[in-house]
């Protein structure tokens, strides 16, 4: 019609209608109700649901993310379940053209990770999230969780603004989900025994880390032996982080640390701290490992040599590079004929549902 504003915002809404605006924007988006029903449930018309549609996605009270969809390697990922005997292998294309290193790869991942791991959760899991950036990327892709319980499986870096993203990952996967949020206010390495013992028997501490032995699903990033690449290779001091390397160290992933053969390097910094142990972690049905980036392969197949991962979400460039001279992810080789711990992974077709969804975005 001739003279109307058709391009006016939504007025802002009073206090008392943004609770209302919440639940509306619920029933829309999360619930896939139609506006007919959000107006018969609140008995409120169907311009008025409109509305206030609009006025959440105006006001914040709704965000609303458009993200490219991942394209999906499947011949790279059958070939890196071969390989390592795994329960699930996702492997993302990132193309030459895409940004390079180990940040932007992991916005890559990310979602893609988050829809694998909330189709692996169910009712009564307790998930364990572990510190660092793929993790909390990892957590803001969730939409939706089943009941579950979830708890942070390492100490977080004191010095960096990742340790307050892992604690939030936590809360947040908790509030999606109607669980309990088990966050570990303490950092991921002290500086000696004593002082990581004391931490561990402080009430706030001792709850989650007594959660450990509960977890049924766990969700860790792969750190690589080099400045930035680790949050346990940036809390050490220069004369430390030589040392383990003179050790072979060239991985950690929840500050354990592997040599290039895959193994579990003991070292007196397994007593200092804040972590889920190895016996631990190996006892924990399935652990996911997301990690990628070319400067991270080595590091991300070492950790795949060590059994410890169940299912790995990882990039093109890291999977070709892990792979080496057998693309086809048939073991060649001295290296990878040696028996390694394996997980038991002859449960797969217990799992229909999962891995229909994943052979549906492997194409």
């Amino acid at each position: 019609m001739a003279g109307s504003d058709t391009s006016s915002s939504p007025p802002l809404l009073p206090p008392t209608e943004v609770l209302l605006a919440a639940s509306v924007a619920r029933r829309f988006y999360l619930d896939n109700q139609s506006k007919v029903e959000i107006s018969k449930e609140f008995d409120i018309s169907r311009f008025k649901v409109a509305r206030l549609l609009e006025a959440a996605v105006a006001q914040g009270i709704v965000e609303i993310n458009i993200t490219v969809p991942a394209k999906i390697d499947t011949e790279l990922s059958a070939a890196m379940r071969r390989r390592f005997g795994l329960k699930h292998a996702i492997v993302v294309k990132v193309t030459a053209d895409d940004p390079e290193g180990p940040e932007p790869v992991t916005e890559w991942l990310a979602p893609t990770a988050a829809q694998l791991i909330a189709k692996m959760v169910e009712p009564g899991d307790v998930l364990g999230l572990a510190s660092g950036r793929a993790v909390s990327s990892v957590a803001e892709g969730f939409i939706k969780l089943p009941p579950c319980n979830v708890v942070q499986l390492t100490g977080v870096h004191p010095l960096k603004s990742i340790g307050a993203d892992s604690v939030e990952a936590v809360r947040r996967a908790a509030a999606l989900s109607g669980g309990k949020a088990y966050p570990i206010y303490a950092p991921l390495v002290l500086p000696n025994k004593l002082t990581a013992d004391i931490l561990r028997c402080q009430p706030g501490i001792a709850e989650p880390l007594d959660q450990f032995g509960r977890v049924t699903k766990a969700v860790m990033a792969i750190g690589a032996w080099e400045s930035t690449l680790s949050t346990v290779y940036d809390s050490l001091t220069p004369d430390e982080r030589e040392q383990y390397r003179r050790l072979g160290i060239v991985a950690e992933m929840g500050a354990l640390l592997f040599d290039r053969d895959g193994m579990v390097v003991p070292s007196e910094l397994d007593d200092r701290v804040i972590a889920v142990g190895c016996e631990q972690l190996s006892r924990i049905p399935q652990v996911i490992g997301v990690a990628g980036g070319i400067q991270k392969a080595e590091a991300i197949g070492a950790v795949l040599r060590s059994g410890l991962l169940t299912s790995v979400v990882t990039d093109s460039a890291a999977a070709l590079h892990i792979l080496g001279d057998s693309p086809s992810g048939e073991p060649s080789g001295e290296a990878d004929s040696r028996p390694r711990p394996r997980r038991d992974t002859t449960d797969v077709v217990q799992e229909p549902s999962i891995w229909l969804a994943e052979r549906a975005w492997l194409g």
